[in-house]
């Protein structure tokens, strides 16, 4: 299991948000479910490799459960997503980030730094995953 990550599915692809406590995981994915996402998991997942895809699935121990700050744990739905990219939240990301990688479980998946905060944060996410993503 992954901890201090999250995961949403949008439409079939996984869209893992990785960062420190506190860096507004949990934010965007609730803003991205409000867009239509779907949870796959919030502050750990886990990973099984398929084939040439690595496959995010809900915890056992903490499926369903999105923390939302000043409100406390909400039930949600949730679902299985083969991961696309991954958003490392970082403050001092760039403007105009360099696309990296990173491994999981085996697979290399694309790596880009997102900044975390700002009020069209869901919207980027989703231009990040349709630009930077595995199709």
């Amino acid at each position: 299991m992954l901890v201090n990550v999250t995961c949403v599915a949008i439409g079939r692809r996984g869209l893992l948000i990785e960062g420190p406590p506190g860096s507004g995981k949990s934010s965007l994915a609730l803003a991205l479910i409000d867009r239509g996402a779907v949870l796959v998991g919030d502050d750990g997942i886990s990973l099984e490799p398929r084939a040439d895809r690595c496959w995010a699935l809900p915890p056992p121990n903490i499926a369903g459960l999105l923390e939302v700050r000043g409100i406390g744990p909400i039930k949600l739905l949730t679902t299985s997503a083969p991961i696309a990219l991954v958003l490392a939240l970082d403050p001092e990301a760039p403007r105009l980030p360099d696309p990296g990688t990173r491994i999981y479980a085996g697979c290399s998946l694309p790596l880009l730094p997102f900044r975390p905060g700002d009020a069209i944060q869901a919207l980027r996410a989703e231009a990040a995953l349709r630009t930077f993503g595995i199709a």
